[in-house]
């Protein structure tokens, strides 16, 4: 008996339009179809084999933070990807080197919720 992979993310949020504005246009994650649940809500992939599940209606504040309670996504270059947010006036915190070499920015999304980017190489910026 084992755990195969991480299938899905699941996020509460308040406004699901501007969730999937953000989702789907600023970190271009592609839509996905989804079950007619009896709830509002949307999904994305992230991967093959992985998901974003976005969960209509949240009603209390979210309490996250970029050393806890966030998820990352691997991307192919962290300068770029600030660069493309600056473009849409996203909330985030500019890359900065992990211990390991790796680089990271994070980003919030409408409802607090923060999503990290890294890059797992060691390239310095561009």
């Amino acid at each position: 008996m084992r755990i195969e992979q991480l299938n899905h993310v699941a996020l509460h949020v308040r406004d699901v339009r501007a969730s999937c504005l953000f989702y789907g246009e600023v970190l271009r994650l592609p839509p996905l179809p989804r079950p007619a649940f009896d709830f509002p809500g949307a999904w994305f992939a992230i991967a093959p084999d992985q998901e974003l599940h976005l969960i209509g209606g949240r009603s209390a504040a979210v309490h996250s933070h970029h050393r806890g309670g966030h998820f990352a996504l691997r991307v192919d270059d962290v300068w770029q990807w600030e660069q493309h947010l600056q473009r849409y006036d996203a909330k985030f915190v500019p890359p900065k080197r992990r211990p390991d070499g790796a680089w990271q920015l994070f980003v919030v999304d409408p409802d607090g919720h923060w999503v990290e980017l890294m890059q797992p190489d060691s390239a310095p910026p561009h």
